[in-house]
């Protein structure tokens, strides 16, 4: 029962996921998008871009990081992608965070996710590499979708987009760069990012 006991403790407290809200505006435009919105979108880019991803990938992997990635964020706040500022204090916020969360659960279990965000983190293994690309398509996706969203509110540019998506560029089969890319200089075009 204390086992079971804490891993309820530890579902209950990430429901507070549904309150941290990103920069991305959902595909509509009406809202932000929550944290647990995005873990889940995340999830399923990687069941349904799996051809995409290295041969034996351990798909089911890349959904649980998906799932964990951002749990952290609970505590330790969404640091925007472009916010240089946040960005000198996420690790150690995020470290924290993850310290106080995957403790909650019993010990076994929580070093086993923590283990898996710290992969994540990393971004040496083929299924984080692959989760991390989906990571930062994702936000690409909901920029184009509302027609520069957080993009223009914060004056990216395309050099930024690139920057911030090297995973994207160097490493993530030609299609989906291809498609991505396509989406950056449509984007531009449309004037929802800055050249």
């Amino acid at each position: 029962m204390e086992n079971l006991k804490k891993q309820m403790e530890f579902l209950i407290e990430i429901d507070k996921l549904k309150n941290i809200f990103r920069q991305s505006l959902i595909a509509d435009a009406s809202r932000n998008e929550n944290d647990a919105e995005h873990s889940w979108h995340m999830a399923m880019y990687a069941i349904i871009l799996k051809e995409y991803a290295p041969k034996d990938i351990d798909i089911l992997k890349v959904i649980k990081m998906a799932l964990i990635h951002d749990i952290i964020e609970i505590y330790a706040g969404d640091t925007f992608l472009y916010d240089e500022e946040m960005t000198k204090t996420k690790e150690k916020r995020e470290k924290e965070s993850a310290e106080k969360i995957y403790s909650i659960l019993p010990k076994e279990q929580g070093q086993e996710i923590k283990a898996l965000w710290e992969e994540f983190e990393e971004k040496k293994t083929k299924e984080a590499i692959f989760c991390a690309t989906l990571d930062r398509i994702q936000p690409i996706i909901l920029n184009y979708l509302t027609k520069g969203g957080t993009w223009k509110k914060h004056n990216v540019t395309k050099e930024m987009v690139l920057k911030k998506g090297y995973l994207i560029f160097e490493q993530a089969d030609e299609r989906l760069k291809q498609y991505v890319l396509d989406i950056i200089e449509e984007s531009i075009e449309k004037g929802y990012l800055l050249p």
